[in-house]
């Protein structure tokens, strides 16, 4: 019987450092290159907003920009925002600096491509869902959406709870008094045009 191939955490450790995002989920490898410039800005303005919520009056937690984040030998990844609170942070770091409890939140600015949509919107929600991440937002930036998955309680998995447009406004549970328009993401980013789709073939070909 022919075994098939898990990656391991130990594996990304010893592949070449050429500038490729690499992280495993259930020990499938999945390769990203640098992203996009409007999903940097969009990212950094998420992380100025969560940032300055954050550090009003006192601290509540840490807001972290890709880092690694380990749930075990088969599953690490790199999400573009976590925010974690103190209470998690103190027993989350192991000695590389690696996270290795679940934020409370995570944000992933959603890369093109149906590789990067099938890891962020299918592999990744499994992944957090089980692992108990309590919120997790997937920020389109060409579609102009945010969509918001939160913790069920009773069914303890995330669950799809709502997709905001520019003139909705982010909140969680989790975040108490964060507010933010969707809109603002968005800010001065042209609006990406759709492909046009491939012409029928005509009956000679």
């Amino acid at each position: 019987m022919v075994r098939s191939l898990r990656w391991t955490v130990e594996d990304i450790e010893v592949m070449p450092q050429d500038g490729r995002l690499r992280e495993i989920i259930d020990g499938e490898l999945f390769v990203s290159t640098q992203p996009h410039l409007h999903h940097q800005i969009v990212s950094s303005r998420l992380i100025a907003a969560l940032s300055q919520w954050n550090d009003t009056r006192t601290p509540r937690g840490a807001v972290a920009n890709s880092p690694g984040l380990i749930f075990s030998r088969y599953d690490a990844v790199a999400p573009d925002i976590v925010w974690i609170s103190h209470e998690r942070l103190q027993r989350a770091l192991d000695d590389r600096g690696h996270l290795r409890v679940a934020p409370e939140l995570v944000v992933e600015v959603l890369s093109p491509g149906a590789e990067n949509r099938h890891r962020d919107r299918e592999a990744k929600l499994k992944l957090y869902s089980r692992d108990g991440v309590d919120e997790y937002w997937i920020v389109d930036w060409r579609e102009r959406l945010v969509e918001l998955f939160r913790r069920d309680r009773q069914q303890d998995v995330l669950q799809f709870v709502a997709s905001l447009a520019s003139r909705d406004t982010l909140e969680s549970p989790h975040l108490p008094c964060f507010r933010f328009v969707v809109g603002r993401l968005f800010d001065g980013l042209p609006r990406t045009r759709k492909p046009a789709p491939y012409p029928d073939p005509s009956p000679d070909e």
